[in-house]
């Protein structure tokens, strides 16, 4: 057997501020929406935040709720709810476990933020389907549930070299949505508020991209399972100066730890990559295992999705169409073992963690050979871990655990 140790996750200190960065977001939030102002739009997690926001919205983010519903284990009562009324058992989890939260009247906002009773009731939906279809047919139902306007982008599937036929495709999609949101938001749009909100996101995707590569060290001063807690500035603060704020507090203490060699896993012995979705509900239970297994996972496809190096204030629509474009999601398989492989190099893994999520098959890529390719190129161990993002029916506790243990076995052989 794999040697293990038992050894606490160790605390990051700027978590604190994190917390109160959380709070303050959606306190927010709850106020506009019983005042009736500022506005609200709901967003889509890569959907065009920086236009609402230089528009005057407060913006919502459903599957960043949705990850919540998961990480709280508050799903599992709820999807059946969304079940009940139409909605497969084998779509978007996020989707399904939201409405049937909205239908049972539950939020995990209400138990974590005194006096926060609900989601809050938008004004606008707007969606990207770079992730996937569902989240359009997921605003659409709030949509048609509440009579608010839904508007989005269509965007493209298996982009190899993303082009300026596709970046003309999505800037025209984008700016098509303005006069609608002037017309909802009641504030006229203007091109600098606009630069200046890609500005605060592009600064604050650098920083985001600098943290996670700080665990390129080793060992790795922060894990896969820091990552999906300390992203969630970047996925619902990018273009404030609060986002950036808190990632210039936290990458000086991941610095330190990496000059004092405070490892995230105390002995690390191997490294390795999350590819796919997290399993919300189970993260706790999987970075205590790879901890006494001795084993980082150092980095992952999910946490750098908010990367956008594109992102430029002189040409926003443009360089919007094009970060919203790059993301990994979109791309073709040949474009994502690339990508992968770059990434094995760059933070020296030792294998690949794929995470086969039952309901979410735009965000898994182990189902049409890319493990076995990989390994057969690289000569780098794989494995699939069958699991879902929020569903834990589709996920074996047992199971997980023993493919764990027999996969970092082999790499101690």
């Amino acid at each position: 057997m794999a040697e293990t140790k038992k050894s606490g996750i160790k605390k990051i200190a700027a978590t604190r501020t994190m917390r109160k960065l959380m709070a303050d977001h959606f306190y927010e939030l709850d106020r506009a929406a019983k005042e009736g102002a500022p506005k609200i739009a709901w967003c889509t997690s890569v959907g065009p935040a920086e236009l609402l926001r230089a528009m005057g919205f407060l913006v919502y983010f459903p599957e960043n709720h949705g990850a919540m519903l998961g990480a709280t284990r508050m799903a599992t009562e709820t999807i059946p709810a969304a079940n009940a009324i139409g909605y497969s058992p084998e779509i978007c989890s996020y989707l399904t476990s939201d409405i049937g939260a909205y239908l049972q009247g539950r939020t995990p906002l209400s138990e974590a933020y005194e006096g926060i009773e609900s989601i809050p009731k938008p004004d606008v939906l707007v969606y990207n389907t770079n992730q996937c279809r569902d989240v359009q047919d997921w605003l659409a139902w709030y949509g048609e549930h509440w009579s608010r306007p839904v508007v989005g982008v269509e965007c493209y599937a298996g982009v190899g070299e993303v082009t300026d036929v596709h970046v003309a495709g999505i800037a025209g999609q984008l700016e098509a949505m303005v006069p609608q949101l002037e017309e909802v938001g009641g504030e006229k749009f203007d091109i600098d508020r606009l630069r200046e909100t890609v500005r605060l996101s592009r600064e604050c995707s650098d920083l985001w991209k600098e943290v996670l590569e700080t665990a390129t060290a080793k060992p790795a001063p922060l894990t896969f399972f820091d990552s999906t807690i300390h992203m969630a500035p970047a996925v619902v603060m990018r273009g404030t100066q609060s986002a950036i704020d808190y990632y210039r507090e936290l990458l000086p203490e991941l610095k330190t730890r990496i000059a004092d060699g405070t490892a995230a896993v105390e002995g690390e012995q191997h490294r390795l990559y999350w590819e796919g979705m997290p399993i919300w509900g189970r993260l706790r239970d999987l970075a205590t295992q790879f901890l006494e297994l001795r084993t980082t996972v150092a980095a992952s496809t999910y946490a750098n999705s908010w990367i956008f190096t594109a992102l430029e204030a002189d040409d926003p629509f443009r360089s919007m169409a094009r970060a919203y474009t790059e993301l990994f999601i979109v791309r073709s398989d040949p474009y994502k073992e690339k990508y992968i492989e770059e990434m094995v190099e760059k933070f020296s893994l030792d294998g690949v963690v794929f995470h086969d999520a039952k309901t979410c098959p735009s965000n898994t890529n182990c189902r049409y050979g890319m493990p076995q390719r990989l390994q057969q190129r690289l000569g780098l161990p794989t494995i699939t871990i069958p699991g879902d993002l929020n569903d834990l029916r589709c996920y074996s506790d047992e199971q997980a655990r023993t493919q764990i243990e027999a996969f970092v076995e082999q790499l101690t052989k």
